[in-house]
């Protein structure tokens, strides 16, 4: 039998509230849409793993910045991170090819 010897860090509900000064209900309201990303246990219970509270910091700032609606910050935060991948992608394109805007097409 294997046994863990620590705990996966994860917060439950009410601590992730807490943590990131967000009232319960909205935190659930945006993982229901997807938004934020969440473990049920058994019991039906959120847990949430320590890299989401920067996810609602984002959250939060994309919110007060430019009063998105709640369902809004979806779409822009998965645009937002498809833009940081391909810019990754571009930026390995260039180490490998040696040009700073990788390959030439002529």
């Amino acid at each position: 039998m294997i046994y863990a010897l620590v705990r996966p860090a994860r917060l439950d509900l009410e601590a992730f509230a807490r943590a990131t000064g967000t009232h319960p209900d909205l935190v659930r309201r945006l993982v229901a849409l997807g938004v934020l990303d969440a473990q049920r246990d058994a019991a039906g219970a959120l847990w949430f793993p320590p890299a989401q509270m920067y996810a609602m910091a984002r959250i939060q700032r994309l919110r007060a910045g430019f009063g998105l609606n709640y369902a809004a910050l979806g779409l822009v935060v998965d645009l937002l991170d498809r833009i940081a991948e391909l810019e990754a992608a571009q930026r390995d394109r260039s180490r490998i090819t040696g040009t700073p805007g990788g390959p030439q097409w002529t």
